[in-house]
């Protein structure tokens, strides 16, 4: 009983860190995607220094993954692609942290490390605690 509790716990807290996520990278890819690089300068001053369509493919990036996080998963079509969503979105963060530590933006590497850990935290939740069946 107690173990069943337990597995409903995560599955709420997965569902929820889930959509957060996914929406935070829905609007931050949109963002990317869509506004001149002029306007994104004014929140975000390292697309100056890269190419506008580096910037774009973040972008894209980052809003396929914020699908990715929940879109599968809700429809419980192919649910491990949030598995690997959720992976792909890690690795972008980790590139993030690189990136912001090489310019020495240390005070962005914070945010790239939540970030970095609550995609790993869904991987690994839906691929070994509490994963999601296909539909038969």
């Amino acid at each position: 009983m107690t173990e069943q509790k337990n597995n409903k716990a995560i599955h709420i807290t997965l569902w929820i860190t889930q959509g957060l996520l996914g929406i935070m990278f829905l609007m931050a890819g949109l963002m990317k995607v869509s506004q001149p690089i002029d306007a994104l300068a004014a929140s975000l001053p390292w697309v100056t220094d890269t190419s506008a369509g580096l910037v774009r493919f973040i972008g894209i990036s980052e809003f396929l993954g914020g699908l990715g996080l929940f879109l599968p998963s809700i429809l419980r079509i192919k649910p491990l692609l949030t598995v690997w969503a959720a992976l792909g979105l890690a690795t972008v963060m980790i590139f993030a942290l690189v990136f912001h530590a090489v310019r020495g933006e240390f005070s962005a590497i914070g945010m790239n490390l939540i970030l970095f850990g609550i995609a790993i935290f869904i991987a690994w939740g839906r691929s070994r605690k509490a994963p999601i069946h296909s539909k038969k």
